[in-house]
């Protein structure tokens, strides 16, 4: 099993990507999907937008702006990864260098994937989601995201946002669980757990 790094907090450059409804077919190309390794998707991040058929770089795709080279947080409008979320999705924005996704939206499937490999996918208020591509379009919009505190920051200025997580996958993340192992976060609750079924036998249904 792959071990997924701890996620305490993350300050990174943020790249707006202005679409909404993005589902795992424009996230990852199809002829990618054929591949087990969970490595090597970074080049199909957003291909059919990305490249043209001649695999020349769309200069117009914000990905292929050189200002965003080191981007690591990615904002997007609602609804991001409907459809069929697969995890080949997700590799593919941890493999590219993406470490928090930022949505007034996120579709249930992709979220729970995302979370669940170690990529923090958050979601603020459509008011908040206009201000942060309003700087980010006109300026290098930099964002620390502070998971313990549940708190989105804009360096250099009193702006911040609380964000919502739940207790589950916050420490699944802040731990670092194994992917697919998150039974051990289940286990830290083992004395609850044989409490509970003490109770049920000494209480039986009747």
């Amino acid at each position: 099993m792959i071990k997924i790094d701890a996620f305490t907090s993350h300050q990174g450059l943020v790249v707006p990507l202005d679409r909404a409804n993005i589902d795992m077919d424009q996230i990852i190309s199809k002829q990618y999907l054929k591949r087990n390794e969970k490595t090597g998707y970074a080049s199909g991040l957003f291909y059919n937008w990305r490249y043209t058929y001649d695999n020349e770089p769309r200069e117009e795709f914000v990905l292929n702006d050189p200002k965003y080279d080191d981007a690591s947080i990615l904002l997007v409008r609602e609804n991001f990864g409907c459809g069929s979320s697969w995890e080949h999705a997700v590799w593919a924005l941890l493999d590219y260098g993406i470490k928090v996704v930022i949505a007034p939206s996120i579709a249930d499937i992709f979220y729970y994937n995302s979370l669940n490999m170690g990529l923090l996918s958050l979601c603020l208020n459509k008011d908040d989601i206009d201000q942060l591509f309003e700087w980010a379009e006109n300026t290098n919009l930099n964002l620390m995201i502070d998971l313990e505190k549940q708190i989105v920051k804009k360096e250099g200025e009193d702006w911040s946002r609380s964000f919502l997580i739940d207790s589950y996958n916050k420490e699944a993340l802040l731990h670092g669980v194994h992917e697919k192992d998150h039974i051990d976060v289940t286990l830290n609750n083992l004395t609850q757990i044989n409490a509970y079924e003490e109770q049920q036998v000494d209480s039986p249904l009747t």
